[in-house]
């Protein structure tokens, strides 16, 4: 008696399982992100910082445009490396934050912007970079947007774990051009 209840849940718990991973598997198969320029107002993770950096914007530009050194100065990156040249359609893969990414280049305006968006496990991301020079100085400003089945779910999470990103990739590139 005791063994078939013991069967019993466990075929309960194996398909339970079975529904999970089936259920992702979809999720993931049929989720279908918009591609843009700017971020998405509507998304239910955003977050917009800004920073100013002691530094020009050519020397600003030049480190941050640098992809396959990102993991030199900008401590939450593993493994970066672009596949071509820093200009529109081209891809890049990096981790960040336990997550393997693979974004395109959707913009760039040389000193002046840059756009990426790119696909992880359960969320899409877009990120833009806005350079500006005021009296000498560099002026950031970045936004990000997140969407995505498991953004939704964990909305809370995912919003402040971008917040503390964005500022510490601010705050990393800020360090690292503001070096001599």
């Amino acid at each position: 008696m005791k063994n078939l209840k013991v069967k019993k849940l466990l075929i309960c718990f194996l398909s339970l399982i079975i529904i999970l991973a089936i259920s992702v598997i979809l999720l993931e198969t049929f989720s279908n992100y918009k591609v843009s320029k700017t971020i998405h107002l509507d998304a239910p993770v955003i977050t917009k910082k800004s920073i100013v950096i002691n530094a020009p914007i050519e020397k600003v530009w030049t480190i941050f445009t640098d992809v396959n050194n990102w993991d030199t100065w900008q401590k939450e990156i593993v493994d970066p490396k672009i596949n071509g040249v820093f200009k529109n359609g081209t891809t890049f893969n990096w981790k960040s934050n336990g997550l393997s990414i693979i974004s395109t280049i959707q913009t760039v305006e040389v000193n002046k912007m840059v756009g990426w968006s790119g696909p992880a496990f359960g969320a899409f991301a877009i990120h833009t970079w806005y350079f500006s020079e005021q009296n000498g100085k560099t002026v950031i400003r970045v936004e990000e947007s997140m969407e995505g089945w498991l953004v939704k779910i964990l909305r809370g999470s995912f919003q402040s774990a971008l917040d503390t990103s964005i500022v510490n990739w601010l705050n990393y590139l800020k360090i690292e051009s503001e070096k001599n």
